[in-house]
């Protein structure tokens, strides 16, 4: 079952502050939780029964092997097993296989069922500090069903860093391309916002930015960002170098935070870089088309800082 082939639909609905999500549940048991991921990191949901798994030794015990799919070998993880679920033989038999694409890093999620697509507001998604309390937390923000139902969106980087940490950005690599790099002034004495729901995500922009000596603010989601830069005077917004900011997040999306900052006479001078795993040549041309600086794939944020680097002016 294919649910998205046009990618300009993720673009439309990203840049009105919409998503679209593929809602599933991991288990048959009726108060099992409703999970849901973004439509555009999913490819399709094929049987398990028709799918031969090979299993890979000494390999994370949440990775459960290798399945092939139209002649490419894409590692199947459990999903159900991540979240503390334990499926029967029978539940495994009778279970799907939910295909992702995670920045061009094909993998399978062992799921029970597909329940349906709905379309939401980012303004309806809600990161409660609770979810933060904890760096194992593995659900990064929720929303409602229709019938009143929670429904959680899990921190899927977290799942690939536990498990193919190979798949995500390199924190080493920043160092090497440092060290013989004159970076400007505003850069090293002024602070760059970042925008970034995943706890994942902000763990590795983290470690980047103090490897580099450089100061940074982390923000949950693009509505905190905005609203700290609302609250700045003339004389604070100068030391702002950058901002950084993905496309996904609760409350605001990227291409909102593009939007309200480039339209404002008092901060449309700040350069703005996108990072992000919605990596599509479209969503690239929408935040360009915004006014965004720059744009980065989430795996190689390790060259983040040479990127803002490029783009201040002294």
């Amino acid at each position: 079952m294919a649910f998205l082939d046009n990618v300009d639909a993720a673009t439309n609905l990203a840049k009105n502050n919409e998503l679209q999500l593929l809602v599933f549940r991991v288990s048959e048991e009726e108060d099992s939780a409703y999970y849901a991921i973004n439509v555009f990191k999913t490819r399709e949901v094929v049987e398990s029964k028709n799918h031969f798994l090979t299993q890979i030794p000494s390999s994370h015990p949440l990775l459960e092997g290798t399945i092939i799919l139209r002649g490419l070998q894409i590692p199947l993880l459990n999903l159900p097993k991540w979240l503390g679920v334990n499926l029967s033989k029978a539940d495994i038999a009778n279970s799907d296989i939910l295909i992702c694409d995670f920045n061009g890093v094909i993998i399978g999620l062992r799921i029970m069922y597909a329940y349906r697509v709905i379309k939401k507001n980012w303004s309806e998604m809600h990161a409660p500090d609770s979810y933060r309390l904890k760096d194992d937390g593995v659900v990064i923000n929720d929303t409602r069903l229709e019938n009143g139902s929670l429904c959680l969106v899990l921190d899927y980087e977290k799942l690939l860093a536990d498990v193919i940490p190979q798949a995500l950005v390199d924190i080493n690599k920043d160092t090497e391309m440092l060290k013989d790099m004159q970076l400007p002034q505003k850069l090293k004495q002024g602070t760059v916002l970042i925008a970034e729901d995943s706890k994942t995500a902000q763990k590795h922009l983290k470690q980047i930015f103090e490897k580099a000596h450089i100061n940074m603010i982390l923000f949950d989601n693009g509505k905190k960002l905005v609203e700290h830069l609302d609250s700045l005077n003339e004389d604070a917004l100068n030391y702002i170098s950058a901002v950084v900011t993905d496309i996904e997040m609760p409350e605001m999306s990227g291409f909102t935070v593009i939007k309200l900052l480039k339209s404002d006479p008092a901060t449309n001078k700040i350069p703005i870089v996108v990072n992000s795993s919605m990596t599509g040549d479209n969503n690239k041309r929408e935040a360009e088309s915004l006014g965004a600086d720059g744009f980065i794939d989430k795996t190689k944020s390790h060259n983040i800082i040479p990127l803002i680097a490029s783009l201040i002016k002294e």
